[in-house]
């Protein structure tokens, strides 16, 4: 295994516990827009977080359009683009709370002990987030909470540690483009294969896998051990990741048997 120069922290559901909220705002909007069209179907937040996880707002507006048979004008998708971005960022404000265990292992990583059995063995890595969200709803959620002091976000690309697939590239896209993580390694001057990206879902993990980047699969923010344990298998079968982690807790021990591969 190559050294590990930086680790590329998902955000939704990874270190935020943001899904759940997220989704229960785009299932209203959802169905606004179904109603509007005339499709009688209706989903529930769980339900469209089970489908579209992983996808930001603009991605699941293309893969509802696609489903259901209907088109929204490139104006039509903005405007809902931009509700739903006000909207879940006021829930997250009110609401979000860290993934449990996640704010102590960034503490650790920020600051590594010097000795060989920490996590780091003493080595200070980069620390940066590649999300799929827009940027004002991650730097939302790392604020709530207390993980923005771990992640600069700049005006200046070339010295923020904050990458978002909707708003940081030139042309905006989403996961599992691994656009924004190739972004990312570039304005971070690492070689993908010197990078350890954490993902929760199929479509991050792919994306990291399209970059070429090691994996470890998080699986802490699923709702019961039998979809944690269908997630750990499509994350291992069908994008290789490296482990799978149950709670960050875990996260030293992976680290280390990962670095020893």
């Amino acid at each position: 295994m190559p050294q590990i120069r930086y680790i590329l922290f998902d955000c939704d559901n990874t270190l935020c516990q943001t899904e759940h909220l997220a989704f229960r705002g785009c299932s209203n909007l959802a169905n606004e827009i179904l109603a509007a069209k005339g499709v009688a179907y209706r989903y529930s937040g769980p339900e469209m977080q089970r489908e579209f996880v992983g996808l930001n707002f603009r991605g699941l507006l293309a893969s509802l359009q696609a489903k259901h048979g209907f088109t929204l004008a490139p104006a039509e998708v903005n405007a809902y683009v931009s509700r739903e971005l006000v909207e879940i960022i006021r829930m997250i404000e009110a609401e979000c709370a860290p993934c449990a265990g996640a704010n102590a292992v960034l503490a650790r990583l920020a600051d590594p002990p010097s000795s060989t059995g920490s996590s780091s063995g003493g080595t200070k890595r980069g620390l940066a987030v590649v999300s799929s969200s827009a940027l004002s709803r991650v730097e939302a959620s790392l604020r709530k909470c207390g993980q923005e002091q771990y992640f600069p976000s700049t005006g200046d690309v070339a010295s923020t540690r904050v990458f978002s697939a909707a708003t940081s590239l030139p042309v905006p896209t989403t996961k599992p483009d691994p656009a924004v993580y190739l972004f990312a390694c570039e304005k971070l001057g690492v070689d993908p294969k010197h990078c350890l990206a954490i993902e929760d879902s199929k479509s991050g993990a792919t994306a990291a896998m399209r970059a070429g980047i090691p994996l470890l699969g998080y699986v802490g923010a699923c709702d019961d051990d039998e979809e944690k344990r269908e997630v750990g298998r499509i994350l291992t079968e069908q994008c290789g990741a490296l482990e799978i982690m149950q709670h960050w807790d875990d996260f030293d021990d992976i680290l280390k048997r990962i670095e020893a591969m």
